[in-house]
């Protein structure tokens, strides 16, 4: 064991404490696979990230991402965390316009966003480019198991029959066109962009809020489920502005983005890996962006809330540009800096 670098970052805020946690171990050198998922356990946060020389000439450094029960080949927090991490212990990246950053998953290209800076809160905001999304239809079996762990009325009874109906595969129920059949579930894709989840437009952000999920039931299924709605422009709940606020009085938060009202709310479900609810998710948001912005239910540009129902105020921006190419950005902060023996 020797001591080596180690910080914690708080990812997707840039406030401490409102974000989602990182253990990042800046020098992961002459570690085995069995000793970092151990360290991973131990820390028991979402996710744990080990730094590396990378094994690809075009990147920049390389990561392996930990769960306290396994290893993932791409996640979004960690990426952008990570990046921080390496920045701020002064990492000097190949190319003007992008970090290269290796992990399983290939590689990902991660931009300083306009407006950033390491400020006296050491708030720094970066995006990654989504990397390649696999969508398919889930079986109207698992919605229906799903929408029983989360509550949610996914299929009310036929009128007049007594008889609940079944979506068709690969549903998608356009906004202001859903029937009585359909009250709270809009649209519904498995999607894989590294981690699998089951993504799920609901009618409302309160439906979104509400939600008191059946874990033990989800962690049985093997499924991650995340959940989003758009507000609509008059809206804006008391938790969330009431979250912002706490998070700005806290301390020193942007004034471009961050000022903004979220445009939709998210929360993801992750009983399967042990998580059961995770404060602000990189991965699923980029995934939820990708599906929602190409089917037209979801604008270019748009906030996404994530971690309100814990106490948080995570803020996700998601950016498609003129390639088509999604961005998904977030300030970070470093709320632990030292040495972990390892």
């Amino acid at each position: 064991m020797k001591q080596r670098a180690f910080k914690q970052i708080d990812v997707f805020t840039g406030t401490p404490y409102f974000g989602n946690p990182l253990a990042v171990v800046l020098e992961g050198s002459g570690l085995d696979d069995a000793v970092m998922q151990r360290f991973a356990h131990w820390t028991h946060l979402s996710e744990t990230t080990f730094l590396l020389p990378p094994d690809d000439a075009a990147a920049d450094y390389k990561i392996r991402i930990f769960t306290p029960d396994s290893e993932l080949p791409f996640a979004g927090h960690p990426t952008l965390g990570s990046c921080h991490a390496w920045l701020q212990a002064g990492g000097k990246p190949k190319l003007d316009d992008f970090i290269v950053q290796q992990c399983k998953q290939g590689l990902v290209k991660i931009r300083r966003e306009p407006g950033s800076a390491d400020t006296a809160g050491m708030a720094d905001r970066l995006a990654f480019a989504a990397p390649p999304l696999l969508r398919s239809a889930a079986s109207p079996a698992l919605l229906a198991q799903v929408a029983a762990a989360l509550g949610l009325n996914a299929w009310a009874p036929t009128l007049g029959t007594g008889v609940s109906s079944l979506p068709p595969e690969g549903a998608i129920f356009p906004r202001g066109g859903r029937s009585e059949k359909y009250p709270q579930i809009l649209a519904a894709q498995l999607l894989d962009n590294g981690p699998v989840w089951l993504g799920l437009l609901l009618d409302s952000p309160d439906t979104v809020m509400r939600l008191m999920p059946n874990n033990l039931e989800l962690e049985k299924l093997n499924v991650k489920v995340g959940v989003a709605a758009l507000y609509a422009e008059e809206e804006i709940p008391a938790l969330i502005g009431r979250a912002n606020r706490e998070a700005k009085a806290f301390g020193k938060t942007s004034t471009t983005w961050a000022a903004a009202r979220p445009d939709m709310e998210v929360r993801a479900f992750a009983a399967a890996i042990g998580i059961n609810e995770d404060p602000v998710t990189g991965s699923l948001n980029a995934s939820l962006a990708q599906w929602l912005m190409a089917e037209g239910l979801a604008p270019e540009r748009y906030l996404a809330s994530q971690g309100v129902c814990l106490g948080r105020a995570g803020q996700v921006y998601l950016e498609r540009d003129s390639t088509g190419q999604v961005w998904v950005g977030g300030e970070s902060v470093t709320c632990i800096d030292g040495s972990v023996t390892l």
